[in-house]
C-alpha cells in the first residue's frame, strides 16, 4: 500500500473514532453524528437541519446539532495536535511505541501539550545554559544516586577554569538541569493539577492602595477550587485585571514535595540525595507550581466563561420569545428628566403616528415642576391616548422611570372610566440601537430619544422583531458578560437569536433587513436585496416569487423558505411552516382527511381524530416526523410558540421602595437569571432580587432550572434597605 493511501485510511480511521467519542459523549447513534456531519458539509444551516430533516436525524434538535459540530471540530483539532507532536518527536529519533500510545489517547489538549514538553524546542532557561556548560551527564549521575566513590570525585571532573565551572557552579548547573527534567514529566505534572482541584484554595488579598468596594467581599478571601461558582471566577478575575487584588492558588507544599521525592528518589543513602531533593523543591517552586496554577486558572476562567455564555443564552433566548402583544395600539415613553420624556405613538403594525416631548420630570435645582408643565404634558398624554386609542402604555426602566410611572399612573386615574394599562419595558440596549446607523437609516429625522421611545413600544408589541436590531452582546441580560471571551459569547448569542427567530418564523413581507438576517440560509446581502425587491416590486405574492430576488440561489432559497411566511399568498400553504419540498405530501393529507379550511374548528377535529400511524404506513416511514408537522400545521398554520406564554404584566398602578412593608405579596416579571438567583421587576423603580435560596422549597443548582426571563412570578417583600435601595424578595411563603 502507498504511504499516502495510508495516512488517508489512518484518518479516516481516526475520525470514524471520533464520531463514535462524540455520539457516546451525547448519547446518540453514530449514524445521527455521520448524517448531522455530512448536513453541515454540505451547507445546510442547523436551524433547517433541525426543522426539515428530522426523518434523517431521528429529530435531534438544534442544540444537540451543535454540540455535535462543537465536540466533532475540537476532536478533529486534537487529532491533527496529536499527529503533529508524534511527527515532531518522530523527528527527533526519541518516539517510543509507549510515548505514542500515551499521545494517542490523550483526551485533552493540555494532555498532549504535557507530553510533548520534554521534547520542545526550549529558549533559553537556567537549565538550557547548564546543558549548553556540558553539565547534562553530571544531572544524570547524580539521578542514578551513586553510593561508590564520593561527590567531589564526580563534580570534579565537570569543573573547567576556561568555562568559569566551579565546584558550586557545577552542582548548581546540575540541579537547574534535574529541574526542569522533573517539570517536563507528563505524570507529575498531571498528578499536581489534579490535586490542586482536589484540595486546591483559591486566596485572594487587597492590594495595599487598593480601594474599589465593588470586591469588597474578596478583601480577604479564601475557597476551594472545586466549590468555586463561576460568578466568584469571573468576580475575581476582573478584581486582578483592575490591580484591586492579589489572586493565587495554595496547596499542601510539603504534601506534594513529599509526593515528588517518593517518585524520584531512588536511594536515600546516596551522597547525590540532598542535591536532588534541592533540585525538585526548586523545580517544584520556580518551574512545575506557577505553571500548574496558570493552567488551572485558565481552565478555571474557561469553565466559567461557558456558564456564564449558558446564563446569558438562556436568558437571551426567553427574552426574545416573550409573547408579543400584537395587534395593539401602544404609546412608547422614554424617560429622562432633563431632556424630557419623549413619547411616540406606534400603530397595530408597528407604524410610527405621532411624537412628542413633555417635561413633567423636569427639574429646576430641587425645586418642584411647574405646573404649567405638567398640566400641559398630562393633555398631551391624554391627547394621544384618546385621538390614537391606545389600549397600553410602553414605559422604559432607565432613568426617571419611577417618576414617570407615577405621572403616567395619574394621567390614567383621569382617564373617567377608560381602561388604558401601563407595562415597564426592559429598555436594556435601546440606546445602543438609537444611536446605530441602522436607527439613523430607519428614522433619519428623530432625535436619538424618540428612537428610543419607538423602540420601547415596538418592543412591547413584538420583542423579537426589535430585539434582533441590536447586537445581542448589549441586551442586558448576563452576568459578567464583559468579562469573557467576545468571540464565544458573539457566537454563542447569534446562534440563540438565530434559533429564536427560525423557531417563530418571519413574514416576508413586514420583516426587517436585522430580522431577515438571522433567517436560515440569508445573509446580511440576501437581506438588504430582499427588502430592496419589495420596496421595487411591492409585495410578494408567493413563496415561489422569492427565488427573484437577486443573489437568493437555489440554496439559500432552500434553506431559507420554510422559514419565510407570507399570510396573504394564494397558495393557503405558504402561510404555513410547511416546506415547499412537501407540499405534493401536504395536498394529499388534505385530500385524504377532506380538509377545507386549516385552522379552522373542524379541522382540529379532523386531525385530532386521524389515524396518524395508518397516514405514517400510506406514505411511507420516511415522512413520519414530516406528517406530524403537516398535521400540526393544519390546526395552526400560523403558530407562534410565543402566543403560549406568559403575556407582559400590565399595571394600573405605581409602587415606591418607601411604600413596600415586609410580607408584602407581589406580582412581578423576572427581568435577569444569574447563579445566585432572580432579579424581579415589581412596579418598584428597583428590581428586587430573590436568592437561589429563597426560590423554591426543593433543592435547585441554578436558577434557571426554575425561573425564565419573562416569567410573571408572585413574590413577597422580604427585606428593604432604603439607604441602598436594594429590596429582598422570596417566593417562598408560609
Amino acid at each position: 500500500m502507498e504511504e499516502k493511501e495510508l495516512e488517508i485510511k489512518v484518518e479516516e480511521f481516526f475520525n470514524d473514532d471520533l464520531k463514535k467519542e462524540v455520539a457516546a459523549n451525547l448519547g446518540i447513534k453514530v449514524e445521527q453524528v455521520n448524517t448531522v456531519l455530512g448536513m453541515l458539509k454540505e451547507g445546510n444551516t442547523v436551524p433547517f437541519i433541525a426543522r426539515y430533516r428530522k426523518e434523517q436525524t431521528g429529530a435531534l434538535d438544534e442544540n444537540q446539532i451543535r454540540e455535535i459540530q462543537t465536540q466533532y471540530e475540537y476532536g478533529e483539532a486534537l487529532l491533527k495536535r496529536k499527529e503533529a507532536v508524534i511527527r515532531l518527536i518522530d523527528e527527533k529519533g526519541m518516539l517510543t511505541d509507549e510515548l505514542k500510545q500515551k499521545i494517542e489517547h490523550s483526551k485533552k489538549l493540555v494532555e498532549v501539550e504535557d507530553l510533548y514538553r520534554p521534547f520542545k524546542e526550549k529558549k533559553k532557561t537556567k537549565a538550557t545554559e547548564a546543558i549548553a556548560l556540558g553539565l547534562e551527564p553530571l544531572a544524570k549521575e547524580l539521578l542514578a544516586f551513586p553510593t561508590k566513590g564520593s561527590l567531589e570525585n564526580i563534580v570534579n571532573k565537570y569543573v573547567n577554569e576556561e568555562k568559569n565551572i566551579t565546584f558550586d557552579s557545577a552542582i548548581q548547573g546540575a540541579k537547574y538541569i534535574i529541574a526542569e527534567m522533573i517539570s517536563d514529566n507528563a505524570n507529575y505534572r498531571k498528578s499536581i493539577r489534579t490535586e490542586c482541584y482536589r484540595t486546591g484554595m483559591i486566596v485572594t488579598k487587597k492590594k495595599k492602595k487598593a480601594d474599589d468596594p465593588t470586591f469588597q467581599m474578596y478583601y480577604d478571601y479564601s475557597l476551594e477550587v472545586k466549590k468555586l461558582k463561576s460568578h466568584n471566577i469571573l468576580a475575581i478575575n476582573r478584581g486582578e485585571d483592575k490591580d484591586v487584588l492579589n489572586v493565587s492558588i495554595e496547596i499542601d507544599t510539603d504534601r506534594t514535595i513529599n509526593y515528588l521525592n517518593s517518585k524520584v528518589i531512588k536511594n536515600e543513602e546516596s551522597f547525590a540525595t540532598p542535591i536532588v531533593k534541592d533540585a525538585i523543591v526548586d523545580s517544584f517552586n520556580r518551574l512545575i507550581f506557577p505553571s500548574i496554577e496558570r493552567e488551572v486558572r485558565s481552565e478555571l476562567t474557561e469553565s466559567a466563561e461557558d456558564k456564564a455564555i449558558e446564563v446569558f443564552s438562556v436568558n437571551l433566548r426567553n427574552l426574545l420569545l416573550q409573547a408579543p402583544m400584537k395587534g395593539k395600539m401602544v404609546l412608547g415613553v422614554d424617560p429622562a428628566f432633563r431632556t424630557g420624556c419623549k413619547i411616540a405613538v406606534v400603530d397595530k403594525v408597528g407604524k410610527v403616528l405621532a411624537k412628542t416631548v413633555i417635561y413633567q420630570n423636569q427639574k429646576f435645582e430641587g425645586e418642584k415642576v411647574p405646573m404649567d408643565r405638567i398640566i400641559d404634558a398630562k393633555k398631551k398624554v391624554t391627547d394621544f391616548i384618546i385621538k390614537y386609542d391606545i389600549e397600553i402604555i410602553a414605559i422604559g426602566n432607565g432613568t426617571a422611570s419611577r417618576e414617570t410611572e407615577e405621572f403616567i399612573q395619574d394621567v390614567l386615574k383621569s382617564l373617567n372610566g377608560r381602561r388604558v394599562f401601563y407595562s415597564i419595558v426592559n429598555e436594556a440596549g435601546a440606546s445602543v440601537y438609537s444611536a446605530s446607523a441602522l436607527a439613523q437609516e430607519e428614522f433619519p429625522t428623530y432625535s436619538v430619544e424618540e428612537r428610543s421611545a419607538v423602540s420601547i413600544a415596538r418592543r412591547l408589541q413584538d420583542p423579537l422583531s426589535e430585539l434582533v436590531k441590536i447586537d445581542p452582546k448589549s441586551i442586558g441580560v448576563g452576568q459578567y458578560q464583559h468579562d469573557v471571551t467576545q468571540s464565544k459569547l458573539s457566537d454563542s448569542l447569534d446562534f440563540v437569536v438565530s434559533t429564536a427567530v427560525n423557531q417563530v418564523g418571519v413574514n416576508i413581507n413586514t420583516a426587517s433587513k436585522s430580522l431577515l438576517g438571522y433567517v436560515s440560509g440569508i445573509n446580511k446581502a440576501i437581506a438588504e436585496n430582499i427588502v430592496k425587491y419589495r420596496e421595487e416590486n411591492g409585495e410578494f405574492k408567493n413563496r415561489e416569487q422569492i427565488k427573484l430576488v437577486p443573489k437568493l440561489g437555489p440554496k439559500a432559497f432552500e434553506q431559507a423558505v420554510g422559514f419565510l411566511r407570507l399570510p396573504e399568498s394564494t397558495e393557503v400553504l405558504d402561510s404555513t411552516s410547511i416546506h415547499p419540498e412537501s407540499y405534493k405530501l401536504a395536498k394529499s393529507l388534505i385530500k385524504d382527511l377532506g380538509i377545507d379550511k386549516l385552522g379552522s374548528e373542524e379541522t382540529k377535529k379532523i386531525v385530532e381524530k386521524a389515524d396518524v400511524d395508518a397516514l405514517i404506513s400510506k406514505y411511507g416511514k420516511e415522512n413520519e416526523y414530516t406528517i406530524k408537522d403537516i398535521l400540526d400545521a393544519f390546526i395552526a398554520p400560523q403558530r407562534d410558540p410565543r402566543d403560549e406564554l406568559d403575556k407582559p404584566l400590565l399595571r394600573c398602578e405605581a409602587l415606591r421602595i418607601e411604600d413596600l412593608k415586609i410580607g408584602q405579596e407581589l406580582q412581578g416579571v423576572v427581568r435577569n437569571v444569574v447563579d445566585f438567583g432572580v432579579f424581579v421587576d415589581c412596579g418598584v423603580h428597583e428590581d428586587g432580587l430573590v436568592h437561589i435560596s429563597k426560590i423554591s422549597k426543593n433543592y435547585i443548582k441554578h436558577p434557571s432550572e426554575v425561573l425564565s426571563v419573562g416569567d410573571v412570578v408572585k413574590v413577597w417583600v422580604l427585606d428593604v434597605d432604603l439607604v441602598r435601595h436594594k429590596v429582598s424578595l422570596t417566593m417562598l411563603h408560609e
